[in-house]
């Protein structure tokens, strides 16, 4: 059960998050707390020049966008639910990852499970990534993986080749293990990773 006055010590917390930190927000809400305790972290982390992250779905993606998450991460299937339609093309995804930028988000990053993952950036960069070979045992924990990866190769080199490629590696190297990778496993998938601008 969560309490009032949990979620009153959890504000109070972000209310201490400061401009050089960074914060992700990952996945749904249970039923006990109201939909709209995303829209207000996002609020206070924009008014506080903070970088973001959001990995959401539906409303509670799309209530957020305005206030500019540095990064959101849907698959393809989250943003056909998002836009309520059937997508078949890189060309689909492209146009309806660019209706969420114009919506506040800087960075789009599309995962395509088996098939790699599509990035657009805030410079209006489009980029595609392949997946690494490998036998995948456990898709808990890759999507987090993969967010994880890709802020630490962003916050890294500040560059988003670079950051999609350890995202990618991340999030593989974890569906291709037991538990949560290690950043040996990691490594040794990042030579299969070519990254294409499109």
């Amino acid at each position: 059960e969560i309490t009032e006055e949990n979620i009153k010590e959890l504000i109070e917390k972000i209310d201490k998050i400061k401009s050089e930190d960074k914060v992700i927000l990952a996945g749904n809400i249970p039923k006990c707390i109201n939909n709209n305790i995303y829209e207000i972290i996002c609020k206070k982390l924009n008014e506080k020049n903070v970088l973001f992250i959001v990995d959401a779905t539906k409303e509670l993606l799309m209530n957020v966008l305005k206030f500019k998450p540095f990064l959101i991460k849907p698959n393809k299937e989250e943003l056909e639910e998002t836009f309520n339609t059937k997508i078949e093309t890189k060309e689909e995804i492209i146009i309806y990852a660019k209706k969420l930028q114009e919506k506040g988000a800087q960075n789009v990053l599309i995962s395509l499970g088996g098939d790699g993952a599509i990035l657009l950036t805030e410079k209006n960069e489009v980029y595609y990534s392949n997946t690494p070979r490998g036998q995948v045992i456990n898709t808990v924990g890759a999507g987090d993986s993969m967010v994880a990866g890709f802020v630490a190769g962003y916050l890294k080199k500040k560059d988003y080749k670079e950051a999609l490629k350890l995202g990618i590696a991340s999030g593989s190297a974890t569906a291709f293990s037991a538990g949560l990778a290690m950043n040996e496993e990691i490594n040794g998938l990042l030579k299969q990773i070519t990254i294409e601008k499109i």
